[in-house]
């Protein structure tokens, strides 16, 4: 009886590391960049340590979410039919092993006169999501649909309908029976929850923002507090914290900014929230309010080389990020003090991973920084695939996924 438990617990500490180190959504297993996978490479380029690169067939900077040793992406692809100015969004499963296409689903069709796009987003920005055996990929105004892992659409709910600025960006989050996301427009801002079985409607909450520029792209975060449940999602001008089961509003923060990308981050303590262009900020944020919380919730602010499109990193009490113009800094982050600030060079768009104690800069134009996650700079490595990217990394055990424009890479020891 005592091996079999020993052995049982053996097999349960396997099944939860393996879990861990999965990537399902964006920012990886827990939603912040961070993971627990092993033997992660630091060293790479366009000739080492690639255990496989293959060409994708359309255009994307959604990341790669991965279970089971299958990899799952959006593309969007020239549309035959519309003489090549419309758009098939599509979700592939890649094999991780060689790279192979498994199976590849058309889920929308996007026409000709299809609303532009900023020249660093694409018709296949959002990530998909994968939870309990299901796939849920997003194509804003186009619409959001669930999948069977065989590639079988489940159901497809097209019927959110709002006029989109540059594109759309953020992508769903699942708490529950409640597929979330938020919508920021030209002209209208809500957030929308659906049902993950059906993809019908279930609630949605108006923003009621005053912003002269309504449209942002940002992802929601999910947070559990001691008085329960949050979801956070920032928008232009102002940031709001909803009940997910109902929508309903538990606390805001109103602050000047708009085009907001970065997704939120929390410690079990602060919330830490950039605020968009024309100059970021930063906002930390105590949860524990209720109502209109600027004046009282607002821990501290910052302005110094905060980045308009990467994501944070928290790490051991401290918050790393890197701004769009390649200054990476490291603050104490219950105090903002800053601890060092270092220019890594480059332009960047991607949000950083941390994985092993380091954290992963990717540059749009294909070089890779690594850096110990401390508080004394120390750079680990400086790696260049020679490719444009804007996409975030997938991790597992022993491996990198990188998008570039043309390819897809599995990079590995």
């Amino acid at each position: 009886m005592r091996i079999f438990i020993l052995t049982l617990l053996t097999y349960l500490l396997v099944l939860t590391s393996v879990e861990a180190a999965e990537w399902k959504s964006f920012r990886g297993p827990n939603g912040d960049g961070s993971t627990e996978a092993a033997n992660v490479p630091a060293n790479w380029d366009a000739s080492s340590n690639i255990a496989w690169k293959v060409k994708l067939e359309g255009s994307g900077w959604s990341t790669p979410v991965m279970q089971d040793g299958k990899l799952y992406l959006t593309v969007a692809r020239p549309s035959v039919s519309d003489g090549g100015n419309g758009y098939s969004l599509v979700t592939e499963c890649v094999n991780s092993k060689d790279g192979k296409t498994l199976w590849s689903t058309e889920i929308f069709k996007q026409g000709a006169n299809a609303p532009g796009i900023h020249g660093k987003n694409s018709h296949a920005s959002p990530t998909p999501l994968i939870h309990q055996d299901r796939i849920y990929v997003h194509f804003g105004h186009m619409g959001t649909a669930c999948l069977s892992m065989d590639g079988q659409i489940q159901w497809k709910n097209d019927t959110v309908k709002y006029a989109p600025v540059h594109g759309n960006g953020g992508s769903p989050v699942i708490y529950k029976d409640n597929l979330i996301y938020s919508v920021d427009g030209a002209k209208q801002a809500f957030i929308v929850a659906l049902d993950r079985n059906s993809g019908k409607e279930v609630w949605r909450f108006d923003r009621e923002s005053n912003a002269p520029r309504k449209f942002s792209f940002t992802t929601p975060l999910l947070i559990e507090t001691e008085s329960g449940a949050q979801v956070i999602s920032p928008g232009s001008d102002v940031v709001h914290s909803l009940d997910p089961n109902n929508g309903e509003l538990i606390w805001k923060v109103v602050y000047d900014g708009y085009s907001v990308i970065p997704k939120p981050i929390y410690d079990g303590k602060y919330v830490y929230i950039c605020t968009g262009y024309n100059t970021p900020w930063i906002y930390v944020v105590d949860p524990t309010g209720k109502g209109d919380v600027t004046d009282t919730h607002v821990v501290w602010r910052s302005n110094k080389s905060i980045p308009h499109t990467p994501s944070l990193i928290l790490n051991d009490g401290h918050l790393y990020m890197v701004s769009d113009r390649g200054i990476a800094t490291c603050v104490e982050a219950h105090t903002g003090t800053v601890v060092w600030q270092e220019r890594i060079g480059g332009n960047y768009s991607a949000s950083p991973v941390l994985a092993e104690g380091r954290i992963y800069f990717q540059s749009e134009a294909g070089l890779a920084t690594v850096i110990r996650a401390s508080t004394t700079f120390e750079k680990l490595g400086s790696n260049d695939i020679g490719e444009r990217t804007l996409a975030s990394y997938a991790v597992e055990d022993g491996a990198i996924y990188l998008r570039s424009d043309k390819h897809l890479y599995k990079i590995a020891k």
